[in-house]
């Protein structure tokens, strides 16, 4: 039974003690495949998330021509064990210039950079296309730098966007090896691309732009690359942090107390959160969820505003006082920031939407990534927040949220599934929340809204209607298909 196109979601009326499983992560896993697919031999990822777009990834390479094989994963729902049969640097298929070898990559934007590099080791012609929104997102500064490796790339509208042919020409070896320079100022999924393809490719990639936005998930990829079984064995998969800030937030919003040192006590967690790898930028986010929600900001330097926490018994007079030294402090050094370059990745999306609970305005800087993604997110988050009661200010790429009185609306997604994700959880706390088109969750978390409705403690146990019968949906009914 699929999801209705609309349905609410019922602020939670106690708190839940809950610890949270979260399918695996989508840049590590769609990463992984590659170079499983580049390996010498047979690699089987462990807790590989299976959603949409990690789904397009497997079909298109078994389109290629790689034995592909997926098993159910009994620790997680969302997740499968994938085995991959590497052909240590080759592509075992290829079409021709009159019939190029189609592979669909839907608005997977990791999928139609990280192919357009893989297909180039193959030795036919290759042509790559998506959805209308896929059509629409930034490819030149990969197919520049692949042309400067001496490989032939074809935008069909002439504008170095998909869909466009690439004509393999195998990997570079001895004298034949070339350099080129990716620059990731639209994004880093260029230069992780050609850094999968590198060493079986025998390309020198030099990456240009360090300072952009997305450069963390460039080192996630070297990271990757030097710890992969490249020779054949066993990877484990580690659990996605962005989709796992969703269940934090949710933790954040009944937080009834806050500790001394700065981090948000809540009774919800995420269980196996990743802590040590430090590959993924979202992992971060409990640390800025405190800064937003506590007035714990920096907002110039390393300078940090001094004050109480805001706490159960927190008096009047206080409050009164505390707010007029904030007015002060902001009048001196600037509004509080969180930025998407140096601070959150996806996860800032969360923040946005949660900001207006704030009790002081808060901006986010550095978001013209975001406009680039699977819908124009800056001017979305905007408007959404909006329809709910907000008060946001767009400038260039940045958004100020103020404090505002929220409350219910029907949210448009516009196909993104963080959209609808974000809003789902702000509908935890605001009455009459309702989500257009939440199907849209599978691009990444097709059993998310189960993971809401599910009881403690593996749930939040949060009660989900349809939006137009007003009757409670069982899980069942709230699977993204």
């Amino acid at each position: 039974m699929p999801l209705p196109e609309l349905i609410e979601i019922v602020p939670l009326d106690n708190p839940v003690h809950a610890s949270i499983t979260v399918p695996g992560s989508k840049s590590i896993t769609n990463r992984a495949l590659i170079l499983a697919a580049l390996a010498r031999g047979e690699v089987t990822l462990e807790g590989a998330l299976w959603s949409e777009d990690t789904q397009i990834m497997v079909d298109c390479l078994q389109d290629l021509g790689f034995m592909v094989n997926v098993a159910t994963d009994p620790a997680e729902s969302g997740n499968r064990n994938i085995m991959v049969y590497g052909k240590g640097g080759s592509v075992p298929r290829g079409g021709t210039e009159e019939r190029p070898l189609e592979l669909f990559v839907g608005n997977a934007g990791t999928a139609a950079r990280f192919l357009a590099a893989l297909v180039c080791m193959g030795q036919g012609v290759y042509r790559l296309h998506g959805v209308s929104r896929m059509h629409e997102r930034p490819q030149g500064a990969l197919f520049k730098a692949l042309r400067e490796l001496g490989y032939r790339v074809d935008a069909e509208a002439g504008n170095d966007k998909l869909p466009a042919r690439i004509y393999g020409g195998g990997p570079q070896t001895g004298t034949a090896a070339r350099s080129c320079t990716v620059s990731i100022e639209e994004s880093s999924q260029f230069a992780s691309a050609l850094l999968l393809c590198a060493g079986p490719g025998g390309w020198r990639v030099e990456v240009s732009g360090e300072n952009s936005e997305e450069s963390p998930y460039v080192s996630m990829t070297s990271k990757l690359i030097a710890v992969f079984p490249s020779e054949g064995g066993i990877f484990r998969v580690e659990p996605d942090a962005s989709s796992g800030t969703y269940f934090l937030a949710a933790g954040t919003l009944q937080a009834g107390n806050f500790s001394g040192s700065g981090s948000l006590q809540t009774s919800v967690t995420v269980a196996n959160w990743p802590q040590t790898s430090d590959w993924q930028m979202d992992s971060r986010f409990s640390i800025h969820m405190a800064r937003l929600m506590l007035h714990q900001t920096t907002a110039s330097g390393s300078e940090q505003i001094e004050g109480e926490h805001w706490g159960k018994d927190w008096q009047e007079r206080r409050q009164r006082e505390y707010g007029q030294y904030l007015e002060r402090f902001f009048a001196e050094h600037g509004l509080p920031r969180i930025s998407r370059k140096t601070d959150l990745g996806d996860s800032i999306m969360m923040a946005i939407v949660l900001a207006p609970l704030a009790k002081h305005p808060i901006e986010f800087i550095d978001l013209g990534r975001l406009r680039l993604q699977e819908c124009e997110r800056v001017a979305a988050l905007r408007e959404q927040l909006t329809r709910c009661g907000a008060m946001v200010s767009e400038h260039d790429d940045s958004l100020t949220v103020h404090p505002s009185r929220l409350h219910g609306a029907e949210i448009e997604t516009y196909d993104d599934h963080r959209m609808a994700m974000c809003f789902a959880i702000l509908g935890l706390k605001i009455a009459g929340i309702k989500i257009k088109n939440p199907a849209c969750v599978k691009k990444t978390f097709p059993n998310f809204f189960q993971k809401l409705a599910a009881p403690p403690p593996t749930g939040l146990g949060a009660a989900i209607l349809d939006g137009k019968s007003g009757l409670r949906l069982q899980s069942g009914a709230l699977f993204a298909q």
